[in-house]
């Protein structure tokens, strides 16, 4: 048996992933065109290297088909329901920063909490006969957020676009989504609400619990771990 370990697949992610194992002796390289999703590790007995997209790798660990992975915090929280019993985090790997947040137009000037939010929505509603609407991707961390919060008078509005140009384009009224500098954010009239961080997000090392762990995925683990330190 072989150790599969899940990396991204293009990107600066995949660059930054590939890196950070080459700086604890380990080797990822990939194979063949940008059209083939082929790749090779040096450095470590038992590991074969498989390229997914990011948002792929969560339900391939959730499902056994990998047994170690590299992805966002955000995505293995939003994709899999009682994450913990599915995967372990083994090491926060400190890049691709990213903080899951709720943001509203900056012409909303009573608007800074997630209160005030609540009023508005329940005042949105009176008067233009519909939900306000969130747009987002990140449907399970966002409902759970607000219902802690308890906000209740609003509608979720899938977005797997340009969700900050939503507002402007007067398809939702808030937005819910990740950012790492904000400045697209301003660049698009929106602000974060005081008390509107959702999830601090990095890409991460995860362990999947649901993989068949055998003698020689064992040993390939430990080698990992002890190159992690």
């Amino acid at each position: 048996m072989t150790l599969k370990l899940g990396v991204p697949s293009k990107g600066r992610l995949m660059e930054k992933t590939f890196d950070w194992f080459a700086a604890r002796g380990i080797t990822l390289t990939r194979t063949g065109s940008d059209r083939e999703y082929a790749g090779a590790v040096e450095g470590i007995e038992g590991v074969a290297l498989v390229l997914l997209s990011a948002g792929e790798i969560p339900r391939e660990l959730a499902a056994g088909r990998l047994h170690m992975g590299v992805t966002g915090t955000d995505l293995v929280h939003e994709r899999l329901p009682i994450w913990e019993h599915q995967v372990e985090e083994v090491e926060a790997m400190g890049f691709g920063h990213a903080d899951l947040v709720i943001a509203v137009p900056n012409a909303w000037v009573d608007v800074d909490t997630l209160g005030d939010l609540d009023s508005v929505a329940a005042q949105f509603r009176a008067h233009h006969g519909h939900r306000l609407r969130i747009a987002t991707k990140y449907h399970r961390l966002v409902r759970e957020a607000l219902r802690d919060a308890g906000v209740a008078d609003y509608a979720l509005v899938d977005s797997q676009g340009a969700t900050e140009g939503t507002v402007a384009n007067e398809t939702a009224e808030a937005i819910a989504d990740i950012t790492s500098s904000g400045e697209t954010l301003r660049a698009n009239h929106l602000k974060i609400l005081s008390d509107g961080l959702i999830l601090r997000s990095e890409a991460t090392l995860w362990r999947s619990r649901k993989a068949e762990w055998g003698r020689a995925e064992d040993a390939s683990l430990a080698t990992i771990l002890k190159r992690l330190g």
